[in-house]
């Protein structure tokens, strides 16, 4: 787990949604979770790469997201892909619930972390990258590192 300097760890990312996604805006928001399954996390058995968000009855749940079983929770284990409630105010629930069906965004979480003894969720709201976008977004980094390996190689001769 790394620690930011706000005294945030850092849990797991999901770095397939920057793949995927082009992000627009990111929220943050607590996430309800039983005893076994913080342990879990605490242990890093969590998976964000295929799970979403959505706008259920005015609450907000993500959906896909695993939490292994903890080793010696036994009978008090929770189903590991059940739906968990996101926490945020309602305002911003609806406000994200609107984007979401009028311009075809997607709510993702990005990352879970730390943030004192809480668990929290960044949320990110994204637009879906086409085919040729992701082929423009490796070629960048291709570049850009490329840059960089001749920037350092030119500065050790001279």
């Amino acid at each position: 787990m790394a620690e930011n300097k706000q005294g945030t760890k850092i849990i797991t990312q999901n770095r397939k949604a920057y793949h995927d996604y082009f992000v627009d805006e990111k929220y943050e928001a607590g996430i309800a979770l039983f005893g076994t399954e913080v342990k879990s996390i605490r242990n890093g058995s969590v998976n964000l790469k295929d799970s979403y968000c959505s706008v259920k009855d005015g609450e907000l749940y993500v959906i896909g997201m695993h939490v292994s079983p903890y080793e010696k929770g036994n009978i008090f284990n929770r189903e590991p892909l059940r739906d968990r409630k996101l926490l945020m105010h309602k305002r911003e629930i609806m406000k994200i619930g609107g984007l979401m069906t009028q311009k075809g965004y997607t709510l993702v979480p990005l990352s879970l972390y730390f943030s004192g003894k809480n668990v929290k969720v960044e949320l990110g709201l994204c637009r879906g990258k086409k085919l040729y976008d992701k082929r423009d977004a490796l070629a960048e980094k291709q570049t850009n590192r490329e840059i960089d390996r001749r920037m350092r190689d030119q500065s050790k001769y001279d």
